[in-house]
């Protein structure tokens, strides 16, 4: 065999098939293309609903197509889906460690909220107060005096 031979045998192995990238690219855009005209239905229809579960339930479906397109996007235009499984998980460990953090401080904040308005009744009292939307004015914001303003 000589290195022509060779060469020819190694080279037929690693050919690049650029109608299946294109075909992969364009499947993928379309993917993309329809969760996120989905997401914009369903912020469209959130906005008509006035029932707070189904209001979290369209939220949460929300987070659930943004989770995927973010998939996509990492794993097609970012090249992870052929990468090595360490390089991978470089990615998908701190995101994790991110959503755990966003959830934690969450329900840390919701926790002393409650605990707040448990001990302090007076505190309690005062969130409650609806404040209301000063009246404007004929002559708009030029005779209204702003706050902390000198004279």
């Amino acid at each position: 065999m000589s290195f022509t031979d060779n060469y020819q045998e190694v080279s037929h192995h690693h050919d690049f098939d650029r109608e299946a990238a294109r075909k992969e690219v364009i499947r993928v855009t379309v993917i993309l293309t329809v969760i996120t005209i989905v997401e914009l239905i369903l912020g469209f229809v959130m906005m008509g609903v006035h029932n707070e579960f189904m209001r979290h339930v369209i939220k949460g479906a929300i987070c659930v197509f943004m989770l995927a397109k973010a998939f996509y996007i990492v794993a097609y235009f970012m090249h992870l889906k052929h990468e090595v499984r360490n390089l991978i998980m470089t990615i998908v460990v701190p995101l994790g460690l991110f959503i755990w953090f966003i959830i934690a401080f969450l329900t840390d904040g919701n926790s002393y909220r409650n605990l707040k308005n448990k001990y302090d009744p007076y505190h309690y009292e005062q969130s409650q107060i609806k404040v209301e939307k000063p009246a404007k004015s004929d002559h708009g914001s030029h005779d209204a005096k702003k706050e902390g303003a000198i004279e």
